[in-house]
């Protein structure tokens, strides 16, 4: 028997033609939804690569002014600035951070002279300085991060950088109490109008290698397996990352991140609804790499592969997305 059956609704009717895709599509990626984490050395030479992030290179001042001028003319709104110490100035308890003329207030001061209108959010954190590679200083017995002392530090760290320029102070360290601390630190400082963008839902994740690699962490550590589930969240615990990070907006944060992104979208996605605060998600050194290792092999588009990456971290939930990705997606953007 012959059927007469037809489907009264038909969907595809909207996906016919580019036109009607355009006219449809739900979720936008702009270049201001991008902020382009950037890493600078000491020193005049020429952009070193870092051998696990292809693209991604560790950058003079002279090279790092240059990019963030290309990346204000592309439409990008904001550089995460991140320092490559050299081993010889790293110690235990991270003293460097505290240098009144370390490098990394000349370099907050140097993109704020040379490009005015990039919002720069600068790391509060101790790994970079520490010869153990750990976010914050060990207890006496060496075998865990000591809370109180490292906020103490943390809360030093976050005025210098307010004081050099940064528009916004980015604390990655997750140590409890840190936002509130840091907050009436810089008010008391007269820095009342320098954000903090919190690292509010950070996980312990096996994604953060090749960033260990570029910052000189792990070199100093001896090893990417650093052990920072202490502090960092547990990837198995959803609610917990939503209390850490509702605490966070409650001690003061003026906008709250997820980290990784892609693994975490889950979380990003219920933060969502539990926040009116902005919300940022970082894509992270992994992430990035894995899409172009499995490009370089052949199995995966890696243009197709990274739009699609970035454009589900915004449609669950991201105001904001840290990406190694900026440049070249915002080219890709203005092109199309």
């Amino acid at each position: 028997m012959e059927s007469n059956w037809k489907p009264l609704n038909r969907p595809r009717r909207l996906r016919q033609t580019q036109a009607l895709r355009d006219l449809n599509r739900e979720v936008r990626l702009n270049p201001s939804d991008l902020i382009a984490p950037l890493f600078v050395t000491l020193g005049d030479n020429p952009p070193e690569p870092v051998a696990s992030m292809p693209g991604v290179f560790r950058l003079s001042l002279a090279d790092l002014l240059g990019e963030c001028r290309e990346l204000a003319g592309l439409g990008i709104c904001g550089v995460a600035l991140f320092p490559v110490i050299p081993l010889g100035l790293k110690t235990p308890n991270g003293s460097e951070a505290l240098n009144p003329k370390g490098f990394i207030l000349q370099v907050i001061r140097a993109v704020k002279d040379a490009v005015p209108e990039l919002v720069v959010f600068t790391d509060i954190a101790l790994d970079p300085y520490t010869t153990h590679g750990h976010d914050g200083v060990l207890n006496s017995q060496g075998t865990d991060v000591d809370n109180d002392s490292t906020v103490e530090i943390l809360r030093q760290q976050a005025v210098l950088h307010a004081s050099a320029g940064a528009d916004f102070v980015a604390p990655s360290d997750m140590m409890d109490g840190r936002v509130k601390a840091i907050r009436l630190a810089l008010d008391h400082a007269g820095f009342v109008n320098t954000g903090i963008l919190a690292y509010s839902a950070k996980f312990a994740s096996a994604y953060y290698g090749p960033f260990r690699e570029a910052v000189g962490s792990a070199q100093a550590a001896g090893t990417r397996k650093l052990d920072k589930r202490t502090y960092q969240l547990d990837p198995a615990n959803p609610r917990a990352a939503i209390v850490d990070a509702l605490l966070d907006e409650q001690e003061g944060a003026d906008a709250l991140m997820v980290k990784p992104a892609g693994p975490y979208l889950d979380i990003l996605a219920s933060l969502r609804r539990e926040t009116r605060l902005p919300l940022a998600a970082y894509q992270v050194s992994g992430e990035y790499a894995q899409i172009h290792a499995a490009a370089r092999a052949g199995w995966l588009d890696l243009e197709a592969t990274r739009n699609e990456s970035l454009l589900a971290i915004k449609r669950a939930g991201a105001d904001w997305i840290l990406t190694y990705f900026a440049h070249e997606m915002a080219l890709a953007l203005r092109q199309h």
